[in-house]
């Protein structure tokens, strides 16, 4: 396989308007989630997942039965699916956020879903109601394609980084909201209340997926404040020294974002592209762990690997 076709170019401007067009559409889709599952810590119960064929949103309750919602970024079509074996589908292709909004609660009520979400998008400048906005209908079938493709090759990476916690580690999942997918790690402690603030989120979200020291890596595609696909990392509560410790060569601190900054150019580019990517997550986790006094002898093990038990430390010393 040609590598461009493994980690595949995603120039941000060629794509932008799809990419909004998209985040848009997976927000009305990721609030029909959001409000039909109990809540999870850390808004874990309302992320999506990489799947086979695209982004999915993995069970949902729906009365007695469940529902799963998919992007099908290889046919091109939003699934729906229950546990009676019904299915229903609509074409992923250019057509207005209004239209997609109508679409997708017409196939929820035919497929016995009654639900109403909140039509005003999280986490973007100038929202408009979903049932209003006539602006945003771009959708490039190839660009949605290798944002995916791109997507496995992060989540792949993603999960092995996550195998070499023994703490408290997040799912590797797509947030909507940010159109972005992140992993994070926790300390174990509490910590300080966020201070919120974040446009178009309630402080009552943040503070409640902050209420513990983390540090969380991930991967966005870029949007009009910072037009590039990147990697990023930061740590919350941001120690004193984080920002200054020795990282990944090609990564650098944003003092603007508040996070370490790779771009994914400088990944997919890369003779090895795996091994710097999961240098980048291992080396600003060590940043924040080491500048937070984390526990990092009791938190962390050597990665995963399949089919072998993780070995444990067994102390031989027998109690007098």
């Amino acid at each position: 396989m040609d590598p461009a076709d493994v980690w595949p170019d995603l120039p941000y401007a060629a794509w932008c308007e799809t990419a909004t067009t998209l985040q848009l559409w997976t927000q009305i889709v990721g609030k029909v989630r959001l409000m039909l599952t109990p809540w999870l810590n850390h808004g874990w119960q309302v992320p999506f997942y990489v799947t086979a064929r695209g982004l999915g949103t993995s069970p949902i309750p729906a009365g007695n039965e469940i529902l799963e919602i998919e992007f099908d970024f290889i046919s091109h079509r939003l699934v729906l699916r229950n546990s009676r074996g019904d299915e229903r589908g609509t074409p992923l292709k250019p057509q207005t956020v209004a239209v997609f909004h109508c679409q997708v609660m017409d196939l929820l009520r035919d497929i016995g879903v009654a639900v109403a979400v909140n039509e005003l998008p999280n986490e973007m400048p100038n929202p408009i109601r979903f049932s209003q906005d006539r602006t945003h209908a771009s959708y490039d079938a190839g660009a949605a394609h290798r944002f995916w493709r791109a997507l496995i090759q992060i989540d792949r990476v993603f999960k092995l980084f996550r195998s070499g916690f023994l703490g408290k580690a997040s799912p590797v999942h797509f947030f909507w909201g940010g159109f972005d997918l992140a992993v994070t790690r926790f300390s174990g402690r509490p910590a300080p209340l966020h201070p919120g603030g974040i446009p178009g989120l309630p402080d009552s979200v943040t503070r409640e997926a902050y209420s513990h020291e983390v540090s969380s890596a991930g991967f966005w595609p870029g949007n009009e404040a910072f037009p590039q696909a990147a990697f990023y990392s930061y740590a919350y509560p941001e120690p004193p020294g984080f920002r200054e410790r020795s990282v990944t060569q090609g990564a650098i601190y944003d003092a603007t974002l508040g996070e370490y900054i790779l771009p994914y150019d400088t990944v997919r580019t890369a003779a090895n592209p795996d091994a710097l990517l999961l240098a980048f997550m291992s080396t600003t986790y060590a940043a924040a762990a080491e500048a937070g006094k984390w526990d990092r002898a009791s938190l962390e093990c050597p990665l995963g690997i399949p089919a072998r038990a993780r070995q444990l430390r067994v102390n031989l010393a027998q109690p007098s």
